[in-house]
């Protein structure tokens, strides 16, 4: 596959899982841009450096697990690699759609870890400056997420740390908009986003990119 199409495809995986991320980030980019009504500093502004902290440390992920990626994905291994990302998106693309919620067993996988970096995002709340929004969302980046591990597992089969890298990154920028404008809008952009047509939608379109990742022809060729 081009890199421009996997790229394109990231940035669809992320603008199409928004409808998790509004659930799991949207109450925190809504009380990030609240706050900062009547603030010296604009609430665009704090919530662009949310944002642009949270897609850095999806790019930090992609680097690590592309270097781990970039050792393994060759040969078979790269297929089973790859073969085990397509079935990740279909399992999220299950549970973004609301027909199957067992992903959220992978989401466990990570509270470990959340579980440290928790309190220090606490007490940065509430945010002030662009500065510490950015510093939020770094660490509200690691937030365990089906849709981002599904992703990350995705872009490791890419064979390098740098294609990874690009990859979450597309994909960061794929959930900007929703992000974004929900912590402006908060309740007009949540009613939309959750509603149940506009997530099996996106829960479709995932799994067909899921599909679309498995390396049918190649496994049948082995």
């Amino acid at each position: 596959m081009n890199e421009p199409l996997l790229l394109t495809t990231a940035f669809l995986i992320g603008l199409l899982g928004s409808t998790h991320c509004i659930g799991m980030c949207g109450g925190i980019a809504a009380s990030v841009g609240l706050n900062t009504l009547g603030g010296k500093y604009p609430a665009w502004s704090i919530l662009l450096g949310y944002n642009l902290g949270r897609i850095g440390s999806y790019t930090l992920a992609g680097v690590l697990i592309g270097v781990a990626g970039a050792m393994v994905a060759t040969g078979i291994t790269g297929l089973i690699l790859q073969t085990f990302a397509g079935i990740l998106l279909i399992a999220m693309g299950l549970y973004v759609g609301q027909w199957w919620f067992g992903i959220t067993r992978l989401e466990k996988l990570g509270g470990h870890l959340w579980r440290h970096i928790q309190p220090y995002a606490a007490r940065i709340l509430p945010v002030r400056n662009p500065h510490q929004a950015i510093l939020l969302g770094i660490l509200w980046g690691w937030l365990p997420c089906g849709l981002v591990y599904s992703t990350l597992l995705w872009s490791s089969a890419a064979g390098s740390w740098q294609q990874s890298a690009l990859l979450m990154a597309a994909f960061g920028l794929g959930t900007l908009p929703a992000m974004f404008t929900t912590g402006l809008l908060a309740r007009q952009v949540r009613s939309i986003m959750q509603k149940r047509l506009t997530r099996q939608i996106a829960g479709a379109l995932i799994i067909g990119f899921g599909i679309y990742t498995l390396p049918l022809s190649s496994l049948f060729n082995l």
